[in-house]
């Protein structure tokens, strides 16, 4: 079970595995682009090549005879990458060696919907991949494995999440076996260690010019691509797509845009609560990004305008 990009890895290693494959089941088609076309999920695409049944309900826990589908495919284990939807207890029970999920966080740290964002905002330098039993909690269910990584100092939630359902997909490579003959015993998680993620809204990508530098600069790879990171300038959206904290002393007010070349970095950067933050890479609204020289050369005015009213 799983829907984007990112869970294709986990359906690939089962079959390199030699598991058999009795149903693959992702979110329904959705519109999507420019042209709203209706667009398969990745993992559906992935299915369909390699010719497997492929199920799209749009809810396992309001549809019974979707559920009951699920029963007569008898699968002997459940594996979720990503799907998006939660499965009912009923569910979670037909399958003798249980439902498993592969979580990106290292739990009971960051359970919920937005572990890598959430890890990256945090500055956390660590994180992980776990292999866990679902249970009818939120990512609550005890732990069967897990493998540990460090984040990148450059690397944003997109790139991350790829990373670790990679790293989840070899994870299930290389645990199965041992869990299908019973050599694995599940460890509870603690809940007095657990944190939990909120799903991400929109406004969250909106720059607060008056909180420092650095974190700031977590936000910009937290929430690449969603929601995105923006402010606004002469009336408009402008999204931020790269950037990087410098550690500054001059006394700029907050939002001041201003041009840099005192050693500490050359280009055009935004003062902050704390710190300068570096621009390399914007869009305007209705534009396509570019680079933040391209930009000042088309913008007249940016440098010493202020920037966050809208």
């Amino acid at each position: 079970m799983g829907t984007p990009v990112f869970a294709v890895p986990t359906l690939v290693s089962l079959l390199d595995a030699g598991c058999e494959i009795v149903g693959v089941y992702t979110q329904p088609d959705r519109r999507s682009g420019r042209g709203r076309r209706v667009t398969p999920p990745p993992v559906k695409q992935a299915a369909t090549e390699r010719d497997l049944p492929v199920f799209q309900p749009a809810s396992l826990r309001r549809d019974a005879d979707a559920r009951q589908q699920l029963v007569s495919l008898k699968p002997d284990l459940i594996l979720v990458a990503a799907y998006g939807l939660f499965l009912p207890a009923d569910t979670l029970d037909v399958p003798p060696l249980g439902a498993l999920n592969i979580h990106p966080s290292l739990l009971p740290k960051h359970r919920g919907p937005s572990p890598v964002a959430t890890a990256i905002l945090e500055g956390d330098t660590t994180t992980g991949a776990t292999l866990m039993q679902l249970d009818e909690g939120m990512d609550s269910g005890p732990i069967i494995a897990q493998r540990e990584t460090t984040i990148g100092v450059n690397e944003t939630a997109e790139d991350l999440t790829v990373r670790l359902f990679g790293m989840g997909a070899r994870l299930l490579a290389d645990t199965l076996p041992r869990w299908r003959t019973g050599e694995f015993a599940p460890v509870p998680q603690s809940e007095a260690d657990a944190t939990i993620t909120r799903l991400l809204r929109r406004e969250d990508g909106e720059i607060d010019w008056a909180r420092p530098a650095h974190h700031i600069a977590r936000q910009i790879r937290a929430y690449h691509p969603w929601p995105g990171t923006f402010t606004h300038w002469n009336g408009k959206q402008l999204k931020v797509h790269q950037a990087s904290p410098l550690d500054n002393d001059e006394d700029f007010a907050t939002g001041t845009v201003v041009e840099i070349d005192q050693g500490i970095g050359q280009g055009i950067g935004v003062a902050t609560g704390e710190g300068i933050l570096l621009i390399q890479r914007v869009q305007p609204e209705g534009r396509q990004a570019m680079d933040i020289g391209d930009f000042t050369r088309g913008y007249r005015g940016f440098v010493g305008s202020r920037l966050g009213a809208s």
